[in-house]
C-alpha cells in the first residue's frame, strides 16, 4: 500500500508527471521534460531509465540547440488511439499510437441526410477496417476521440442544434459510438478539435493561447487558453459565427440578424456568385478561381476576410490570443484572405492586442479535426495502465 506523502507515492506521482508530459507532447528531450514537469534533471534521468527498462518509453538520440540530446517518446506498441471526425459531407478516421504517429487514415463521403445511426454504423465499419489494416490488437485501444459539427452539452454529452447534420440533434454521440466499439469515447465539436490538431501538429505548435477559426458551412472557433481548450460551462464557447456585425443584416439560422456567419459561411457567400459562375460552385472552387485571378471570386474572398477580421478583433480585445489559425477551405486562399483579416484586426482591435497577434493559415488542411480527435483521446486517457506495466517490469527506485 502506498501512503500519501511516502517516498513510493511521491515516486509514483513523478512517474505520472513524466508520462503525461511525454504523452501530450509526443516526444520531448530530457531537458524539456525537466522544464515541463519542474523535476530536476537527475530525477528525470532516473525516471526515464526506469520507464525505458519497463518498455513504456523509447529513447532515441537527437540534437537540441546544436547539442546532443535524447528524445523520449512513448513506446510505439504501448497502445493506440482512434480519431473519428464527422463533417458536412465526409467521415474521416485515423488510427495513431501513443508516440503521436499516425498508423492509418481514411476518409469517405457521408450523406448529410443520413441518420445518426447510419453514420455511426459507417464509423464502426471504417474503424474496424483500419485496425485490421494496421494489424494492431483491439485490446490495445486506449480511447477514441470523436468530432461532430455542433455544440456538445458538457454535462449530458448531448449534441445541440446543428444545421450541418440536422438529423443528429439531441443524440449522444460519445454514448452511441462507445456502445459500438466498447472502449472509452470522448467527444467535442469540430472547431475545438481543429484547435487541438493545429496546436499539437500544426500552425499552433509552441503557443499557449490561440484561436482556431473554421469557416465552412458555418463559422466557429476553438479557443485555447493557457494550453487548454476552453469550452465554457455549457460547452458553447467559441461561437464566433454569431457575433453581430449588422443588426439590420440577413436573418441568421440562430434567429438573430447580421451574424458574422451570414457574411462568411459558404451557404451565404456562394449565392453571391451564382449569377456569374453557376449553381455548382463550391467554396473550394471559389478559392481556386480566386488564386487563378478571377476578379469576382477575389472580391468575395477579400470581403469575407474583412468580416472575419472584425470577429477576430473582438476576440483580440476580449482574450488577447497570441495566434489565430484559419482553417477550412478558405485557408487555402492564403494572403487573399489573410491580408484582409489582418487589415480589419489592425483597424478594430486594441493596438496592444493586435501588435502581439499573428494570423496564420492552418497547416493540416482537412486533417486538422481528425488529428485533433487523436489529440483529444491522448489527452483524456489515463496513465495507470502504462505505469502499472512499468512498475511490474522494472524494479522501482523506491520501495
Amino acid at each position: 500500500m502506498e501512503t500519501p506523502g511516502s517516498q513510493s507515492s511521491l515516486h509514483r506521482a513523478n512517474l505520472e508527471r513524466v508520462v503525461r508530459a511525454v504523452r501530450l507532447a509526443g516526444s520531448l528531450t530530457q531537458a524539456e521534460i525537466a522544464r515541463t514537469t519542474g523535476l530536476s534533471a537527475a530525477t528525470v534521468s532516473n525516471i526515464v531509465r526506469e520507464l525505458k527498462d519497463g518498455g513504456t518509453v523509447e529513447v532515441t538520440p537527437t540534437s537540441a540547440g546544436g547539442r546532443r540530446a535524447r528524445s523520449v517518446s512513448l513506446s510505439g506498441d504501448a497502445g493506440i488511439v482512434i480519431g473519428v471526425d464527422f463533417g458536412h459531407t465526409h467521415l474521416r478516421v485515423a488510427v495513431g499510437n501513443l508516440a503521436h504517429q499516425v498508423l492509418a487514415e481514411e476518409s469517405e463521403p457521408l450523406d448529410v441526410d443520413a441518420s445518426a445511426a447510419q453514420g455511426f454504423d459507417r464509423a464502426e465499419q471504417l474503424v474496424s477496417r483500419l485496425i485490421e489494416a494496421t494489424g494492431v490488437d483491439r485490446s490495445k485501444i486506449a480511447g477514441v476521440g470523436l468530432g461532430v459539427p455542433g455544440p456538445i452539452d458538457v454535462e449530458s454529452g448531448t449534441l445541440g442544434s446543428t444545421a450541418i447534420l440536422p438529423g443528429w440533434t439531441g443524440t449522444k454521440p460519445a454514448e452511441e459510438l462507445r456502445g459500438r466499439l466498447g472502449v472509452p469515447v470522448h467527444v467535442d465539436n469540430d472547431a475545438n478539435l481543429g484547435a487541438l490538431g493545429e496546436m499539437v501538429w500544426g500552425s499552433g505548435r509552441g503557443v499557449r493561447d490561440l484561436a482556431y477559426i473554421k469557416v465552412a458551412s458555418g463559422v466557429g472557433a476553438g479557443l485555447v487558453i493557457n494550453g487548454k481548450i476552453y469550452r465554457g460551462p455549457g460547452g458553447t464557447a467559441g461561437e464566433i459565427g454569431h457575433i453581430t456585425l449588422d443588426e439590420s443584416g440577413p436573418v441568421c439560422r440562430c434567429g438573430n440578424r447580421g451574424c458574422l456567419e451570414t457574411f462568411a459561411a459558404a451557404r451565404y457567400v456562394l449565392p453571391l456568385l451564382q449569377s456569374s459562375h453557376g449553381t455548382d460552385l463550391t467554396m473550394e472552387g471559389v478559392v481556386r478561381l480566386a488564386r487563378d485571378g478571377d476578379p469576382g471570386c477575389r472580391r468575395v474572398i477579400a470581403d469575407v476576410g474583412r468580416h472575419i477580421g472584425s470577429g477576430v478583433a473582438n476576440l483580440c480585445n476580449l482574450l488577447n490570443p497570441s495566434r489565430v489559425v484559419l482553417g477550412g477551405d478558405l485557408a487555402e486562399a492564403g494572403e487573399l484572405v489573410l491580408g484582409p483579416i489582418r487589415e480589419s484586426v489592425g483597424r478594430y482591435a486594441i493596438p496592444s492586442a493586435a501588435r502581439h497577434l499573428s494570423v496564420l493559415p492552418g497547416a493540416l488542411g482537412g486533417r486538422a479535426e481528425v488529428l485533433g480527435a487523436l489529440a483529444l483521446a491522448l489527452s483524456e486517457m489515463g496513465d495507470s495502465t502504462l505505469l502499472d506495466s512499468t512498475l511490474h517490469a522494472a524494479a522501482p527506485a523506491f520501495t
